[in-house]
């Protein structure tokens, strides 16, 4: 369920793309740092968007550079990162992790559980650090697959459960006084991360036999209406972060809530235009 929530670059200025750079560079090299260089194949662009979202709240201080690195090594790149950038490279762990073990049971991906078991040792290290946060995980995933096994189990059960989990990750300074507020977007992000997942893989977990809490509503359901419901979902993120006192990166994250997280969603829909165009 990760890699939705990204900015749309089109739109960004050139300012917030070296920005929006900048921090994702930095989350790769804490990546490395606290993790080893392995840990860096985890990388995804969703902790990026929770480190500007931290960092917006309680504006911590940053320290940057430049460097080249293997990925990059013809040119230096900028990169820039606060305490939060170590809190999302420990969190892109543990989901990295979670969500191997999630692919290995719906599909049996010996791969994935290699991958898994490669990320054991940084994984142990993140719960001894994280405690509330990984177990947030755990269960969230427990509960999923017993949501998963129920045979009336719908998309509520599943985006609700899966927000819950994303609110504990979101509300990182519990005892602050804007956390309710945070882990209520978290929630929200959530739960609409959960079901944009559902309508982008609806097709592909059909053909493979695969858990997806939309299939028994396939029949009835128009592309549609399911968009529709995909609007109320960020709808209700977007209404949570427009109360937020942010003012640095503010249209860095709105171009991710408003426009970014389409990304995904947009490619699909016009695939399937491309593939069944009399439909």
């Amino acid at each position: 369920m990760f890699g939705y929530v990204v900015a749309n670059g089109k739109a960004l200025t050139e300012e917030q793309l070296a920005r929006y750079r900048g921090c994702y560079c930095g989350l790769c090299r804490t990546l490395k740092d606290r993790h080893g260089n392995l840990c860096r194949l985890t990388l995804n662009y969703d902790m990026t968007f929770l480190i500007l979202l931290l960092g917006g709240m309680y504006e911590p201080e940053e320290t940057s550079d430049e460097a080249r690195c293997v990925i990059h090594p013809g040119k230096r790149r900028a990169w820039w990162r606060s305490r939060f950038t170590e809190y999302a490279a420990d969190m892109n762990v543990a989901l990295a992790r979670h969500s191997c073990l999630d692919d290995y049971r719906d599909e049996k991906k010996l791969l994935s559980l290699a991958e898994a078991k490669m990320l054991d040792g940084a994984y142990a290290h993140v719960k001894a650090l994280w405690p509330e946060q990984c177990a947030a995980i755990e269960d969230c995933m427990k509960d999923l697959t017993a949501i998963q096994s129920a045979p009336d189990s719908g998309p509520d059960g599943v985006s609700n459960r899966f927000g819950q989990m994303m609110g504990v990750l979101f509300a990182v300074e519990p005892d602050t006084v804007w956390a309710p507020r945070l882990r209520s977007l978290g929630e929200s992000l959530g739960r609409f991360i959960c079901m944009m997942d559902a309508c982008v893989d609806l097709e592909r977990d059909i053909k493979k036999g695969v858990y997806n809490p939309l299939i028994p509503l396939r029949e009835t359901l128009t592309d549609e209406q399911k968009t529709g419901i995909l609007k109320m979902l960020i709808g209700e993120c977007t209404a949570q972060f427009e109360t937020l006192p942010i003012v640095q990166d503010a249209g860095l994250l709105r171009n991710i809530l408003y426009s970014g997280v389409w990304t995904r969603h947009t490619h699909a829909m016009n695939r399937k235009k491309e593939e069944h165009p009399h439909e």
